[in-house]
C-alpha cells in the first residue's frame, strides 16, 4: 500500500512541477486563472519561489503531522528538522539514523501529501547527512559549520551537489552577521551560501533588506520571518503585519532574480499556529501576484 502511495505521489509531483522554472515572461501576463485562491503560492510558483514550512514550526507534533498542516495550506514543499518523531506509530527521530525502511515510511508520507522535502536542517554538516541527503532527495543542508571546515564542505558540495545554506541564528552564533558569511564564503563553491533568516537578523540588530541586498548572488534559502518588535524580544507574526518590511524585501528578492526555497519558520503559538501561517502563505501569494502585474 505505501508502494503504491509513494508512486502516485511521485507522479503528481512531476506533473506540478513545470511551471516552478518559468522564465520572466509571466511576469507580464495576466493569467486569471490565478484570481481565483485556495490555498498556496501559485503566483510565487510562477516566480519559481518555493514555499513551504520549516517543519520546526510544528515542533509539537510529528513530521507527519507537520506534513498534514503543511499541505492544508496548499503548500507542497517542506523543510525538515533533525529529530522530529516522524508519526505516532514510528518512534524514529528524523535524520541519517533512519533505517531504509523507515526512510522509505517517510517517502510515503510525503507522496501521500504530494509534499517534496527540499531542505533539512539546523543541522550538522556531516558526510552522514549528505548521504541521508541524497538519498531522500533534499536539494540543501542548513547548517552552520565551524569556519575551518568550509574548504572541505565546498568539495563535498560539488562532489553530491548539494548545497551548503549558512543559517544566522541570533547573536553571538557563528554566522550571525551577513558580512561573516560573506567573509568565509568569498572562495568557495556556489553551492555554499546563505539561509537568511530574516526573523533572526532582526533579533540581532540587522536590517534584513541591508542583509539580503549585500548578499546578492549568495542566498541559497530564506527563513522568511515578520517580527511584531525588533530586538531580541520580537516574536512571529503574521507576514506584512510586523517591523521586517517584507514587501520591500521580496521586491529585491525579485530584482535579484532570486529563484529557490522559503521556509515559513513560525516559533510563536505553537499549538494555534496555522491560521497566521495561512495568512503568510496569502501575504506571500498576494505579493507574488503584486510583483506579476506591477
Amino acid at each position: 500500500m505505501l508502494k503504491s502511495a509513494a508512486l502516485v505521489g511521485a507522479a503528481a509531483l512531476t506533473g506540478m512541477s513545470s511551471p516552478l522554472f518559468a522564465h520572466d515572461e509571466h511576469d507580464e501576463h495576466d493569467d486569471d486563472e490565478h484570481d481565483f485562491y485556495d490555498g498556496g503560492a501559485p503566483w510565487a510558483d510562477l516566480r519559481g519561489w518555493k514555499l513551504g514550512c520549516q517543519a520546526y514550526s510544528f515542533n509539537h507534533y510529528t513530521f507527519k503531522e507537520a506534513v498534514e498542516k503543511n499541505a492544508s495550506m496548499g503548500l507542497r514543499y517542506i523543510e525538515a528538522f533533525p529529530g522530529q518523531k516522524i508519526s505516532k506509530e514510528l518512534d524514529a527521530g528524523m535524520g541519517p539514523g533512519l533505517t531504509k525502511e523507515q526512510r522509505f515510511e517517510v517517502k510515503a508520507i510525503l507522496a501521500e501529501h504530494h509534499t517534496v522535502m527540499l531542505n533539512f536542517g539546523v543541522t550538522e554538516a556531516s558526510k552522514e547527512n549528505f548521504d541521508f541527503a541524497a538519498d531522500m532527495g533534499i536539494e540543501t543542508i542548513v547548517c552552520e559549520p565551524e569556519f575551518d571546515k568550509l574548504p572541505a564542505l565546498s568539495k563535498m558540495a560539488d562532489e553530491y551537489k548539494i548545497n551548503l545554506a549558512l543559517h544566522n541564528h541570533p547573536n553571538p552564533s557563528r554566522y550571525w552577521d551577513y558580512k561573516i558569511v560573506l567573509e568565509h564564503i568569498k572562495d568557495l563553491s556556489p553551492r555554499i551560501g546563505a539561509c537568511a533568516d530574516t526573523g533572526h537578523y532582526l533579533r540581532s540588530g540587522i536590517n534584513p533588506l541591508e542583509a539580503i541586498k549585500a548578499l546578492k548572488g549568495h542566498i541559497i534559502s530564506f527563513h522568511l520571518k515578520d517580527l511584531n518588535q525588533k530586538g531580541k524580544d520580537g516574536h512571529d507574526v503574521p507576514w506584512g503585519t510586523g517591523v521586517a518590511d517584507l514587501p520591500a524585501i521580496l521586491d529585491e528578492v525579485k530584482a535579484q532574480r532570486f529563484r529557490g526555497v522559503f521556509s515559513i519558520e513560525y516559533e510563536y503559538n505553537w499549538e494555534t499556529s496555522v491560521p497566521e501561517i495561512a495568512q503568510c502563505v496569502e501575504f506571500f501569494n498576494e505579493q507574488a501576484k503584486r510583483l506579476a502585474r506591477g
